[in-house]
Order: structure tokens, then C-alpha cells, then sequence
């Protein structure tokens, strides 16, 4: 199974905010992903959805790779926090307030779904009625 990963650093968002939007990525396929990062109204979609286009390309870079990038998917999505700037704002009679412009990492991992196998024909159990079960008269 192949997984890759981007990270993007010193985004200037909240990683809270972030977070949310990660949220509605982590399981789906990478299109429907996209798909869904596209219509988000959050300013940090854009970063995101560059983020998981440069994971996806990380994934086809990859030895053993199957070729389909339908089989991807997001294993994993998180924003991590990082530094904050600190700035001042003047505030009324010679005070002043602190602003924490905060910065976040943002980190997405993509995998390949495994292949699914299916059962040969003739090798399936039959199933036996439950006890007690009442046939019908049909």
C-alpha cells in the first residue's frame, strides 16, 4: 500500500480553523476531496486543496504505485500550530494590546485503497435457514 504526504508550513490561519475544514477531507477519495475543498467557503480551502494536490503528486512519484489515482484516499489530515507573531495594538489612554497573528502547519496523507477480492464462484457457503424460521407459501 503506497502512502505519501505534503506539509505546508506557516500558513497564516488559525490551526482551529483549519482543522474544521480538515475535517470534512479526512476518509474521502481524493476527488471527492477536491470536489469538496472547491465549494468550501473557508479562506484556508485553497491551501488545503494545494496541499492534497501536491500529496497526490508525491503518491504517483512513488515506486510501486498502481497508476489509478481513483484508489487514493485521505488517511490522515491535521493542522498542527504553528509560531505566532506578536503584534501591538494601540489601545486608549497610552495602553496597548497584544495581537497573536497565528500561523499553522498543515499536513495531509494520502494512501491506496487495497485492491478488493472477490470469492471464486463455487467455493461460497450456502446458507442454511435459521431454526425455527416458517417458510413461505408463495
Amino acid at each position: 500500500m503506497i502512502e505519501a504526504r505534503a506539509t505546508a508550513r506557516f500558513v497564516r490561519t488559525s490551526a482551529q480553523k483549519a482543522g474544521l475544514v480538515l475535517a470534512l477531507i479526512r476518509g474521502k477519495d481524493v476527488n471527492r476531496a477536491l470536489a469538496t475543498l472547491r465549494f468550501t467557503k473557508k479562506s484556508v480551502a485553497g491551501d488545503i486543496a494545494k496541499v492534497l494536490r501536491s500529496a497526490i503528486a508525491n503518491a504517483q512519484q512513488k515506486d510501486g504505485f498502481s497508476g489509478d489515482v481513483d484508489r487514493l484516499f485521505v488517511h490522515a489530515a491535521y493542522a498542527n500550530q504553528g509560531p505566532s507573531q506578536k503584534r501591538v495594538r494601540p489601545a486608549p489612554m497610552g495602553r496597548a494590546f497584544r495581537v497573536l497573528k497565528r500561523t499553522a502547519h498543515l499536513t495531509v496523507q494520502v494512501a491506496e485503497r487495497p485492491e478488493k477480492i472477490a470469492p471464486v464462484g463455487g467455493d461460497a457457503p450456502k446458507r442454511r435457514p435459521r431454526a425455527g424460521a416458517k417458510k413461505r407459501a408463495g
